[in-house]
């Protein structure tokens, strides 16, 4: 439980605090240190603070090491030379021959820091001069014949590679999390993507495809009776119309609701003419009356007490129930079919049934039934089409609706 907070805690500190913290706690090491030295020994610990060149030498590597800090985070290079001279600095005021690894320890945590912040390009060779630098000493005092045991330079470069390995791998970690997230952000946008062209080509077929049944089987009425019955003939063809057109006016609303959600993604003015309303159940009726005097009698039946949808809803089974319609007076060779509206506690229920003759819409290559599917399936709901027992088709869609639509049934 605690452990988010103190992880937090560590990100929102600078690395340069978190490494002149190191420097300073690694400065008090030879005051530990001089009790265990007996007077007299190569390395003489109060030889800093008992000369004036000392302390000036303390002054000068605190001074350096801090301002290397300072600059870590904005100029890695300059700031990890500095931290690098300050260290020097620092042993050589305590006339030390070799830097123990507690000193050494604010150049392995700003090496760290800076190869998980920046590539490798940037962090390799600041880990290089690390080396390089305990390569010096051990060099010099090899030269002067001051070593006398085990060298400690080995294993403090040691925790120099150890620092840059951590670091690295950080640096590694974060950009594969990085590349996970544009991946992922670039699916989620192409499933974006696909999921809007799949909506909009649902609603280009049910708004089409009802108006153009109606006008197919109008004109055809009126090529029959062009001759006997000539004011028939004239009645058909003005349905004809009224169907292009209304179907022309959707086109251009559906057209116009695009245009304006990319008006308003690129900044642009989206201000016209009012957008009509979208379509509902309320439209069913006239819906009805349009595919009736086509020739298709249509019986809607309400059951339930009518009651506002949430649009979703009442979009998708409006246009369930015109596309169920349209595949009847196209395919099912039937002269009426019935509507069923359910308003239930919990969901809506939808029938659409006819007794044609046809062999239904499933045996076509269209997508209206796709459609519909597809539309059931968004809202979680139950969806079936099939042949029924005694002749004729039978879809049936049950919507679940949401505790807001369903408390005025209660």
């Amino acid at each position: 439980m605690l452990a988010t907070p103190r992880l937090s805690l560590l990100k929102r500190i600078a690395p340069g605090v978190w490494t002149g913290a190191a420097w300073c706690a690694a400065a008090l090491y030879p005051l530990v240190l001089s009790p265990s030295i007996a007077p007299g020994a190569a390395a003489a610990p109060r030889g800093a603070l008992g000369s004036l060149w000392g302390q000036l030498f303390l002054a000068l590597a605190a001074a350096l090491a801090l301002s290397g800090c300072a600059l870590l985070v904005r100029r890695p290079r300059p700031g990890f030379a500095l931290l690098l001279a300050g260290t020097g600095a620092f042993t050589a005021a305590w006339r030390q021959w070799e830097i123990p690894s507690p000193q050494f320890l604010s150049v392995d945590v700003a090496l760290a820091f800076v190869a998980a912040a920046r590539p490798r390009r940037s962090s390799l060779p600041l880990a290089g001069a690390a080396l390089a630098v305990l390569t010096l000493c051990l060099t010099v005092r090899l030269l002067y014949g001051e070593e006398g045991g085990t060298p400690s330079e080995p294993y403090v470069a040691l925790t120099v590679v150890v620092a840059w390995l951590v670091g690295n791998s950080v640096h590694q970690s974060r950009d594969y999390a990085e590349k996970l997230r544009a991946q992922l952000a670039a699916q989620v946008a192409a499933r974006a993507v696909t999921a809007e062209r799949l909506r909009i080509a649902r609603e280009l077929h049910d708004m089409v495809a009802h108006s153009i049944g109606i006008i197919a089987l109008q004109a055809g009425a009126a090529a029959r009776v062009l001759d006997s019955q000539p004011q028939s003939a004239r009645q058909a063809m003005l349905a004809v119309e009224g169907a292009g057109r209304e179907t022309l006016s959707g086109l251009r609303r559906m057209l116009g609701s695009l245009r304006e959600a990319d008006l308003e993604d690129g900044g642009g003015d989206a201000a016209g003419a009012p957008l009509a309303p979208v379509a509902g159940l309320a439209d069913v009726d006239r819906l009805a009356e349009t595919t009736t005097a086509a020739g298709v009698q249509v019986e809607v039946r309400w059951l339930g007490e009518r009651r506002p949808l949430p649009p979703e809803i009442d979009l998708s089974a409006f246009r369930i129930i015109q596309e169920s319609v349209t595949n009847v007076v196209r395919h099912a060779r039937a002269d009426a079919c019935r509507v069923t509206v359910d308003y239930r506690a919990g969901d809506l229920a939808i029938e659409v049934a006819d007794r044609g003759r046809g062999d239904g819409p499933a045996s076509g290559t269209g997508y209206g039934l796709a459609g519909m599917r597809e539309r059931v399936a968004l809202l979680h709901g139950e969806f079936s089409a099939a042949p029924r027992p005694g002749g004729g088709f039978l879809v049936a869609a049950c919507l679940p609706l949401p505790s807001s639509a369903t408390s005025g049934a209660l």
